[in-house]
């Protein structure tokens, strides 16, 4: 005999369904949860009392359209029996709700795991009071009072517009702790204004609000109505607009904020308004409007499709195509779809697994960043056992009961060849190629650079003259400098002089001694000075060309301190190639191998080179900022205390070229391109694992 149902159950017409079909709704107002049934169970429970499920079986097929037999019959009472919808019959019945009870409740461990996720705290039962003031909520969602709020947001970004930079600027002033207080303030208050907006929409469609309070989820709280007697409306429009109201609640008071701050005076309620305008609602939108988690994007998504437990059909549809793709079991579709429903379903179960699987990382990162050390660990293992592996680990449960099948299916073997491929390509090694910017130059080469600001007082040479050794490039003029050379020139004469008539009376012959003193050290002084003056006026330490010299350069012109004027590069000199990799992958590379180099500009011959050294010492500064991400190269770095200072640790490597005859075309200057080095063969895994056991043993550090 079947089991009795529990006669506090409500059932209630539903909306009809896709393929046609009526539908009811299965209340259980102990737990306050709906069930949607279709036909065939709906003619079951209309002869639930008789007991018998064959004599059901056989009446239904008689009196209907449905062909039924008594294992439908068995499948509803297990239904019923699963969701605890009927009356234990006896201990033994009662025995085995209980250990349902508690299978589905879990051992201590695993309810502390769930609570610590998510729990809630109603608060209040504010159904009464909805029920009050739901008259005066109506107006809200009349007609008038809508356009007149679009009239109000059309209003207010216009005179936003016209002060566009005051308002961006008003953004910049909230960063700040008090611009964070009233951040904080808004979005509590934009937070009660949306669950309001979903109690008063629920109440005026005729449903209950038992409670309203906070959910906590990872310990972060978040506002909640119970609105789950909207499954009693069977128009699926109705249960949108409960969905719907929160956002719209919100973005209602975005715009009539946008239209306040732009007619209010400066002051703290003006400042207000800005936050609700604009941070409070975008940032809340960013997260009730996702479908991929069960908040107001979800609920509005499967109330517009009206397809309820939207994410548990679309993981169960996915979940046996994933089986079907791998095995080939050719189980029974979950439920009956047209093509495009399953595709759609399927793209939407896949969108959310790589959502869940971004957001809990990035939830399991802050937990342990936020806590101590010791605490952050055990919460981290928690995040990803409870969020990741979990779900993973009842599907291999699967897996493993059907073993038996799934072994003699030829996909498997197929499947499990295709596994090993991967496995196999993630973890042979391949030969590689490391490429970054580099730096073609001359070896021997020396930088003209001015000292500090000076005029151009003269040019002897020009780009690409030849200079012989001893030759002066060129002459700067400081007029300080040379203001002090004549100043201690005429102070030596005047000193010289005194020296020479010292012994015609007594008074100079006492003071010669200082006298001659003072004419050294000026002497002294000035020779210094015109070792100065000599940098001003460089002289080639070498024979050579000179180079990479500014074409606007004249005479007349005043150059900054350390600015460079030419390169004089030495005739014969060798010429290297010269890049910084990252430890990522600098250990692929070792003197000896080969590597080519292209200018960015293309021009010019391909040329072979093969690598002189590589430091074994990461570089504390960067020599050369042409190779920096800001001037188009590879390498990450920022300015400090006038030094170009890599965010990474990078290490030199230098190159020789082996083919000079080629270097003619390149007309002998400066070039930065892309150099390819044939590195060492390594398997793609070793990377990531090699970061990540770098990143393991960093934070086992106590």
């Amino acid at each position: 005999m079947l089991p009795a149902l529990r006669e506090e159950l409500d059932l209630l017409p539903g909306p009809v369904l896709a393929d046609g079909q009526p539908s009811w709704t299965l209340h259980d107002p102990a737990r306050n949860q709906f069930f949607r049934i279709d036909w065939p169970t709906f003619e079951v429970l209309r002869r639930w009392e008789w007991g018998d499920p064959q004599r059901m079986a056989d009446d239904v097929t008689r009196h209907t359209t449905l062909h039924m037999d008594s294992n439908d019959v068995l499948g509803v009472m297990n239904f019923l029996v699963q969701h605890q919808l009927v009356r234990p019959q006896g201990a033994a019945s009662s025995r085995q709700m209980a250990e349902q009870w508690a299978r589905q409740r879990g051992s201590l461990w695993t309810w502390l795991l769930h609570h610590y996720l998510f729990f809630r705290i109603p608060l209040v039962k504010p159904d009464a009071w909805l029920g009050r003031w739901v008259g005066v909520a109506r107006f809200f969602g009349s007609r008038a009072f809508w356009m007149t709020t679009l009239a109000a947001g059309v209003t207010g970004v216009f005179l936003v517009a016209r002060q566009w930079s005051f308002f961006v600027n008003t953004l910049v002033e909230t960063l700040t702790w008090s611009g964070a207080a009233s951040y904080a303030l808004a979005l509590i208050v934009v937070k009660l204004l949306h669950e309001l907006g979903h109690g008063f929409t629920a109440k005026h469609h005729g449903c209950r609000v038992p409670t309203m309070g906070v959910a906590f989820v990872v310990l972060w709280p978040m506002a909640y109505t119970d609105t789950n007697e909207v499954w009693r409306l069977t128009d699926a429009k109705q249960r949108l607009r409960v969905a719907y109201a929160g956002i719209a609640t919100e973005v209602v008071i975005a715009l009539w904020c946008t239209l306040a701050w732009a007619v209010l005076p400066d002051g703290a309620m003006r400042s207000a308004t800005f936050v609700l305008a604009t941070t409070s609602w975008v940032a809340t939108l960013a997260i009730n409007a996702s479908p991929f988690m069960r908040f107001d994007g979800y609920f509005i998504l499967s109330d517009a499709l009206d397809m309820p437990n939207l994410h548990e059909r679309s993981f169960a549809l996915a979940r046996w195509k994933l089986r079907e793709w791998l095995f080939g079991l050719n189980d029974p579709m979950p439920e009956s779809l047209s093509t495009r429903q399953q595709r759609w379903m399927m793209a939407f179960a896949w969108m959310t697994w790589l959502y869940r699987l971004v957001l809990f990382l990035g939830i399991a990162v802050l937990v342990y960043t936020f806590f101590f050390k010791a605490l952050g660990i055990v919460l981290f293992i928690v995040e990803i056992a409870w969020f990741i592996w979990r779900p993973v680990q009842m599907e291999l449960r699967v897996w493993k009961q059907r073993w038996g099948d799934i072994r003699q299916r030829r996909r498997t073997f197929w499947s499990a060849l295709w596994l090993a491929a991967l496995v196999g390509l993630a973890f042979v090694p391949w030969p590689g190629r490391v490429t970054a910017s580099a730096i073609l130059r001359p070896l021997e080469a020396w930088p003209v650079y001015a000292p500090s600001g000076a005029r151009v007082e003269a040019l002897p040479f020009g780009e690409g003259d030849a200079v012989a050794q001893g030759s002066e490039i060129l002459r700067l003029y400081l007029p300080d400098l040379e203001l002090r050379r004549q100043a201690l020139n005429a102070r030596i004469e005047q000193l010289r002089w005194q020296v020479e008539s010292a012994g015609m009376d007594n008074e100079t012959r006492q003071r010669m001694q200082v006298l001659q003193d003072s004419l050294a050290g000026a002497q002294a002084e000035l020779a210094s000075l015109r070792t100065e003056l000599s940098h001003y006026a460089p002289r080639a330490p070498f024979a050579g060309r000179l180079r990479d010299m500014d074409p606007d350069l004249h005479l007349g012109q005043w150059l900054s301190r350390k600015e460079r004027v030419a390169l004089l590069v030495q005739d014969g000199s060798r010429w290297v190639v010269e890049t910084w990799l990252d430890e990522d992958v600098v250990h692929r590379v070792a003197q000896g191998d080969t590597a080519h180099f292209m200018t960015d500009a293309a021009t010019g011959p391909l040329l072979k080179l093969r690598i002189d050294s590589v430091d074994k010492d990461a570089s504390r500064v960067l020599s050369r900022p042409e190779l920096t991400v800001t001037t188009g190269g590879h390498l990450v770095a920022r300015e400090k205390a006038g030094q170009i200072v890599p965010e990474r640790a990078v290490f030199r490597v230098v190159m020789s070229v082996e083919d000079t005859a080629s270097l003619h075309s390149l007309a002998s200057q400066s070039w930065r391109g892309r150099v390819t080095i044939h590195a060492r063969a390594e398997a793609p895994a070793l990377r990531y694992m090699r970061q990540a056991g770098a990143v393991l043993w960093r934070e086992m550090g106590f």
